[in-house]
């Protein structure tokens, strides 16, 4: 029986490890996809277009908003950022999990349109943890930095709104954690409906 992907959210703090996790997920085990976005913003020295985001125009994004297209999309400083639906079924159906990192509010949209997608929250072992990390990244300034912490704070009200916290203290022991919580989201009983149903009617005709 072929099996069908799970759409797993991602969100987490800015500074909780979060990308890294995904990135070493997708490097270790084969079954995983990246969602990728569509974004009206210009592509950075180095992207591509469909491996770091679809780059659209804005009149592009705005008939794939009206078109019911996009499974969620939001306006940051500007520029539209969403998920293509079409991308990320295309691959559940092909029986790949699909990883979509997204903030909290995407992710509660998510939800509304996937009631059966898995929603994980990585977090720092403390908000101690979350500024020295931030701090040690180097590339901001401490006025961004307090703009985080301020966003975290924000962000922490949202956590219970998940299926599972992921809290990241040591990166390889984390990915492990993610990766046993998916696989066990595919025997849930409810993601087994055609297979609970045929086993009862084998069982009818014994």
């Amino acid at each position: 029986m072929e099996e069908k992907g799970i759409l797993i959210v991602v969100s987490g703090f800015s500074g909780s490890g979060k990308g890294t996790i995904m990135k070493e997920l997708l490097k270790k085990y084969e079954n995983y996809a990246l969602s990728i976005s569509a974004t009206t913003r210009n592509p950075r020295v180095g992207e591509e277009n469909g491996r770091e985001y679809f780059f659209k125009s804005v009149e592009e994004f705005e008939k794939m908003i009206a078109k019911d297209e996009l499974i969620e999309y939001a306006k940051y400083v500007d520029n539209y950022y969403g998920t293509p639906r079409e991308y990320v079924e295309e691959q559940m159906k092909a029986g790949k999990d699909v990883i979509l990192e997204i903030e909290i509010q995407g992710a509660l949209k998510v939800r509304e349109k996937f009631p059966d997608a898995l929603l994980l929250f990585v977090t720092p072992p403390s908000a101690q943890e979350l500024k020295k990390r931030l701090v040690n990244r180097g590339t901001e300034t401490m006025d961004v930095i307090e703009f985080r912490m301020n966003r975290a704070k924000e962000e922490a009200l949202g956590m219970d709104q998940y299926d599972y916290l992921i809290i990241n203290d040591d990166l390889q022991e984390c990915v492990e954690e993610v990766h046993r919580i998916i696989q066990g989201e595919h025997r849930r009983s409810f993601r087994n409906y055609a297979f609970i149903e045929q086993m009862k009617q084998e069982l009818k005709g014994e």
